[in-house]
């Protein structure tokens, strides 16, 4: 067959209107929320040449076996990949086992710590378990790199190393500024970015996906499959997601985070406490409403529509996404039945509780450390005179039961507090 100068078939050269609208649909839904794709031109050849040959694409994914717990603002790339396996494509999810034994060092001023081949298999069930709230599993092979990794032999290992140059590596940012403070960089350290990039390789990837962290990685995959003689991958880069208070990426350890295994109404109300100007965001990176569907959406803001309606909109399609349709209404109805009296804080402290915390009584101590009251009989009193309330209905005794699945306490004119009680159900 006849190849043109990218190296890809001249079938893509020509092609009918209707070929065409799908490349074009494929790419608007491939674009967006991304924050970068290289290269979009070839990018376009390779889904003309899917879409004519009825060959799905390969999309790359590597996950990092250190991280097993999942919340919205890991499924960035995994959204974006199920998207594409809505078009056929197939993904491969590449377990680090191998390389996990190294260590990434990407975007730390040290070494990661090395994990066991034991602690890495563990990681990866968890995750495989919350990932597949997102991705098709029928669409989706698992990996783990130690299959082909494990099987270099010396010579095989200088040869790849031979493909790069310390000069390039020290490109790496990480490196790079290590090597500027004179901090040590261990020589296996270098063969990170080049075993990843030999995961691109081993499997034919049309596409990896990753953050802007893994941008180096990324392009030595392409690299190096020039240099197997394979059709070099494109890369998509995703943006980091932000929290729910608007600045610090999503994390667990800062609570700012919707977690993807949270009950349907703890999902709804977090994902209202969206702050206004990312609700545009997050619709495009964690949910599948179509771009102009987005853009109707963006036209109802500028038009000046109350952002609590389009905010309702969001949870309730977040909240579907893992709790399906039935559990989101649900979930909305009782949103809107608790809260939707008054106008609740957006930065009101939110405390998990444990199973030992079954009623009011038990969280005093959370009461006092967050300075709501000074002390147990104070609440009484509180509580006695009518100044407490919890969901919006009046508390008359301290051995009251905590609401589930949340409980919002309102402790005198304007203390508010939520206890995730999601965990005593």
């Amino acid at each position: 067959m006849e190849q043109t100068k990218n190296g890809m078939s001249s079938v893509e050269a020509s092609t009918n209107p209707e070929t065409e609208m799908l490349v074009l649909e494929q790419l608007k839904i491939m674009k967006k929320g991304a924050l970068e794709i290289l290269q979009e031109d070839e990018l376009a050849l390779k889904i003309r040449r899917s879409v004519t040959e009825h060959q799905p694409l390969i999309i790359k994914l590597g996950l990092d076996p250190s991280a097993p717990d999942i919340h919205l603002g890991h499924t960035v790339v995994l959204r974006k990949v199920r998207q594409m396996q809505e078009f056929g494509h197939r993904a491969v999810i590449i377990i680090g086992d191998f390389t996990g034994k190294i260590g990434d060092p990407t975007g730390r001023s040290k070494t990661r710590k090395q994990l066991s081949e034991e602690q890495v298999r563990e990681n990866a069930a968890t995750y495989m378990e919350q990932i597949f709230k997102v991705l098709d599993r029928e669409k989706t092979k698992v990996c783990f790199n130690s299959e082909w990794l494990a099987k270099l032999n010396f010579e095989s290992v200088i040869r790849l190393a031979a493909s790069t140059t310390v000069a390039r590596l020290l490109e790496r940012e990480d490196f790079s500024n290590r090597y500027r403070r004179q901090e040590p960089i261990g020589l296996h350290e270098f063969f990170y970015p080049l075993m990843q990039a030999y995961d691109s390789v081993q499997i034919h990837a049309d596409i990896e996906l990753g953050g802007t962290d893994q941008t180096f990685n990324i392009l030595m995959g392409r690299t190096l499959q020039k240099s197997a003689g394979q059709e070099a991958q494109i890369a998509i880069f995703m943006p980091l997601l932000e929290g729910l208070d608007g600045v610090e990426k999503m994390s667990k350890s800062l609570g700012n985070y919707i977690g993807v295994d949270e009950a349907p109404e703890v999902m709804f109300k977090k994902a209202m406490e969206v702050p206004d100007n990312l609700i545009l965001r997050y619709f495009e990176l964690v949910t599948d409403l179509h771009p102009d569907e987005i853009e109707t959406l963006a036209k109802r803001l500028s038009d000046g529509e109350n952002p609590r309606s389009i905010k309702l909109l969001l949870a309730e399609n977040i909240t579907a996404l893992y709790h399906g349709a039935e559990n989101a209404t649900k979930a909305k109805e009782y949103f809107l039945s608790v809260f939707s009296a008054g106008e609740l804080p957006k930065n009101m402290p939110h405390v998990v509780c444990t199973n030992g915390e079954q009623t009011l009584l038990d969280i005093v101590p959370h009461l006092i450390s967050d300075k709501m009251i000074a002390s147990g009989s104070e609440f009484r009193r509180l509580i006695k005179q009518g100044g407490v309330s919890m969901n919006g209905v009046r508390v008359e005794s301290a051995d009251t039961p905590l609401a589930t699945p949340e409980a919002v306490l309102k402790i005198g004119k304007k203390n508010f507090i939520c206890f995730d009680t999601d965990r005593l159900s």
